[in-house]
């Protein structure tokens, strides 16, 4: 038997692997982050003033900003063919006092929008940026040909955001509002309430939405079964961004399709990977919920189409994995594994390891059984 698993990912410095050809550069990561800071400069001055010019009366805050998505997950890939494109989700709360009183809702999301579009719009003509606005739920903005940014607009009761801007100034000890506000963001982001984070929505107005949860049910999963299921999900998206030039399972589908069915593989990826490929198509099948919200199905965001077109792929691919594992020619492996990953599984045949039975089967390790997040009914 073949173990594939230092070609997915090693520690090795100056070894190539899936995993770290998954990253963006340092530069790339770099321009991504230097454009969201100058996002968020901008949207933190311009949209207080365009409001006022527009003869908002209120006073209006400067807004926060909170990461949420892959970036924040750390499951980030590069594109892996053109025209995708790395997507950072970052997300600009600002209280509305109309909105806490319950009143024009839908006129306040409408001004939101156009407020931080109109805000952005100096900085992306000078940047040569392109501004998306057809999103339902965020303001996109194409920095570059390898990366987007998308912005949903989230309100908060005026009052609790007062409240928690002056809870950390005292526990931070900062003598103003701004200086607290440049370290207070995680505090902050905690304490929000729950029941009121609502998201502006282009058609629906304001949409009860919370990005919490699905980040710290996530970051809890990590800490539960370690930095592999980590990998093993970025493996399931790389093997999506190739398979399908756009489209495909959505990022957090897989992610709760595969939580509960991982199980760990002491330093073999390769066995871990296979394990969640090769029961990923019935979970698909029966359906696979929101983990932190089961009347939510993920599966029929995609349709019963889209889910057997998937689940006939991971059949597909566990074939491969399984025909790979098992293979006497560590060069064909390579050929098998390129053909389901793309260049970015390196052709470096010599570093694969040829195993016995006994010790792929020594690599499972003992795990609780699955949680209930796949439902019975979801999808056909």
């Amino acid at each position: 038997m073949l173990n594939l698993s230092p070609l997915l990912f090693t520690t090795v410095a100056d070894e190539a692997c899936l995993h770290s050809n998954l990253d963006l550069s340092d530069a790339e990561r770099a321009l991504i982050a230097h454009a969201r800071a100058e996002v968020r400069d901008c949207l933190r001055t311009g949209i207080p003033r365009v409001l006022a010019e527009r003869g908002y009366t209120d006073t209006v805050p400067q807004p926060r900003f909170f990461t949420q998505g892959s970036w924040a997950y750390k499951t980030l890939n590069a594109p892996a063919r053109k025209p995708q494109q790395a997507d950072v989700d970052d997300g600009c709360y600002l209280p509305m006092s109309f909105v806490s009183q319950g009143t024009r809702p839908s006129v306040a999301s409408t001004i939101f929008f156009e407020a931080a579009e109109q805000a952005l719009a100096p900085l992306i003509e000078r940047k040569k940026w392109e501004l998306v606005n057809n999103k339902d739920t965020c303001i996109r903005i194409v920095i570059c040909g390898f990366a987007h940014i998308d912005i949903p607009l989230y309100a908060i009761p005026d009052s609790e955001f007062t409240a928690l801007t002056k809870a950390s100034m005292e526990k931070y000890g900062f003598d103003s509002i701004a200086e607290a506000a440049i370290f207070a963001e995680r505090d902050a982001w905690t304490a929000l309430p729950r029941d009121k984070v609502l998201l502006a929505h282009r058609k629906c107005n304001w949409m009860a939405s919370d990005p919490r949860p699905v980040k710290e049910w996530f970051l809890q999963e990590v800490d539960e079964k370690g930095e592999q299921f980590r990998r093993v999900i970025r493996y399931l998206k790389a093997f999506r961004d190739w398979r399908w030039e756009s489209g495909g399972p959505s990022s957090i589908l897989l992610m709760a399709a595969a939580a509960p069915i991982f199980e760990k593989r002491e330093r073999r990826d390769d066995l871990a990977l296979l394990d969640v490929v090769a029961r990923l198509p019935p979970c698909l099948r029966a359906g696979v919920v929101n983990p932190v919200e089961n009347s939510e199905s993920l599966t029929d965001r995609l349709g019963k189409r889209g889910v057997e077109n998937a689940a006939q792929a991971f059949e597909a691919l566990e074939v491969t994995l399984r025909g790979c594992v098992n293979a006497s020619s560590p060069s064909q492996a390579c050929v098998w594994m390129r053909n389901e990953f793309g260049d970015r599984f390196p052709a470096d045949e010599e570093r694969i390891k040829v195993v016995s039975v006994v010790a792929t089967i020594g690599a499972t390790s003992p795990q609780p059984g699955p949680s209930e997040l796949v439902g019975r009914s979801k999808a056909g």
